[in-house]
């Protein structure tokens, strides 16, 4: 399979491409969305051609009877395999929220995104609803998807509480990802700098369609996306009022990343499922690289779909040297074949790879309130590696006031595996819906939400008990603590 290079402002030299079609199962291109509108009469249609979100290079504006997925699938203005495995089949989905939708794109010379046909990155997506309620929600994307793929998770949600909603691409997107740009951690800098912008423009486009500024803005996100939450409330407080973290991705110079974990997952995973006298000591292994013990069941998925493609395009962005011309590594490779990522060792490499995560690096100095929750069973991003680590920066940094952590048990990264696992698996979009209104209470009325915890597994919890309900207060679904 032939990739064509992609570049920001140029482009790094041509590789031997790979093959990725597992991962093709997640993070698959999407098809151009139709771009027709579904008209609706009423007085901010006639006007909606006049909302001109600044600094954008490209939009069009329509008028919809219902903003959330319940009616953008039928108009084109959603694709849903953006959003695909990421939320669990039982999850409620509002609808009945009509508005003006606004698509577009902001100047960008590179071309991963293929959305409507625009073949153009740094796409956006703002949707402003009738019925507003002075709020603006924003958020960049998990993965390395497009800018629809939190409608159902998140966007159908806030829609209809009435908030203002906005989500970029963040710069760039697919599996050649990595190719955005001309230095090591270009691309994951991009998406910081493209969310920025995206909310400096959701913000005055929202003034000037109710004339009036959002009274309040709140970023969120999940993986990626929660990784982007953390480093706007780190960088850019004064954009925001708060924001919800769902499982963000941790970036540090010194560890731990995924570029410390997943190398070792991939080292031992083969050796614990081949059986024999090896596989004791290989789980043990996984145990200590963070996978948790009872998430098993889990592994042979994450090593098929997850665990090696991650790997290698994320070290392919920050360490790109470490393969030479061969581009993202060689799938699936056995240890000790030349330039295997599963001998990676950043501890072991050059300095400039530290510095090239250094740029994209979480300090903890959040600036505004910030709530973060993560699955117990999260064997992408293992806990104990990522948001264990991350509170307790925050904490370090002194900044801990600001801070809520839940800790989901029974949480994995993807809600769709529930559906797949139902006894042993719980969603957590039901408890970020209600982390997402404890942050309301928080910064409306001054009500704390509750001590930073882990929230048990409901007793006999399956996909339909738990597929709308979370408390967040450590009960366990029927009022037991």
């Amino acid at each position: 399979m032939r990739l064509s290079p992609r570049s920001r402002s140029g482009s790094r030299p041509h590789r031997v491409p790979t093959v990725l079609a597992v991962a093709a199962l997640v993070l698959t291109p999407l098809p151009a969305v139709a771009t027709a509108a579904a008209e609706r009469p009423g007085a901010h249609c006639a006007h909606r051609t006049e909302l001109r979100v600044p600094g954008a290079e490209y939009q069009q504006a329509a008028c919809l009877a219902d903003l959330t997925t319940a009616g953008t699938v039928g108009t084109g203005h959603t694709d849903p395999a953006d959003w695909a495995g990421l939320t669990a089949k039982d999850l409620t989905a509002p609808s009945g929220v009509p508005g003006v939708q606004i698509d577009g794109y902001f100047p960008d010379t590179s071309t991963t995104n293929t959305n409507h046909g625009w073949r153009h990155d740094s796409q956006f997506v703002i949707r402003l609803p009738d019925r507003w309620n002075g709020g603006l929600v924003v958020a960049g994307t998990p993965g390395n998807r497009e800018q629809y793929a939190n409608d159902r998770a998140i966007a159908d949600s806030v829609l209809s509480r009435g908030y203002a909603y906005a989500a970029t691409d963040k710069g760039n997107t697919g599996l050649a990802f990595h190719r955005d740009g001309t230095a090591p951690g270009d691309a994951v800098a991009e998406w910081n700098d493209r969310l920025t912008q995206l909310t400096r423009a959701a913000r005055t486009t929202v003034a000037r369609r109710y004339h009036r500024p959002p009274s309040r803005t709140l970023v969120t996100g999940m993986s990626n996306g929660g990784y982007l939450v953390r480093w706007q409330l780190e960088n850019h407080p004064e954009l925001y009022d708060g924001g919800v973290d769902w499982e963000g991705t941790l970036w540090r110079s010194d560890g731990p990343t995924l570029l410390d974990f997943l190398p070792r997952a991939l080292r031992h995973y083969p050796v614990y499922a081949a059986g024999g006298e090896g596989a004791p000591q290989a789980r043990e292994a996984l145990h200590a690289a963070g996978f948790p013990p009872g998430s098993e069941f889990l592994w042979p998925y994450h090593h098929q779909v997850y665990w090696d493609l991650t790997q290698r395009i994320y070290r392919e962005e920050l360490d790109p040297g470490f393969d030479g011309a061969t581009e993202a590594g060689t799938p699936y490779c056995a240890t000790g074949t030349p330039a295997c990522d599963a001998d990676y060792d950043y501890s072991a490499r050059p300095e400039e790879v530290g510095r090239a995560v250094a740029r994209i690096a979480l300090t903890g100095r959040i600036g505004k309130p910030l709530i973060t929750l993560h699955g117990t069973l999260d064997v992408l991003l293992p806990i104990s590696q990522d948001s264990d680590v991350y509170a307790r920066m925050v904490r370090e940094a002194g900044r801990g006031g600001l801070h809520r952590y839940y800790r989901i048990e029974g949480g994995t990264h993807t809600d769709a595996l529930v559906d797949l696992f139902p006894d042993r698996l719980r969603p957590l979009a039901p408890c970020y819906r209600t982390a997402f209104t404890a942050l309301e209470r928080w910064l409306g009325k001054g009500h704390r939400p509750p001590a930073s915890r882990t929230v048990p597994l409901p007793a006999g919890a399956d996909t339909t008990a738990s597929a709308n309900d979370c408390s967040l207060d450590g009960r366990d679904g029927t009022g037991r603590r």
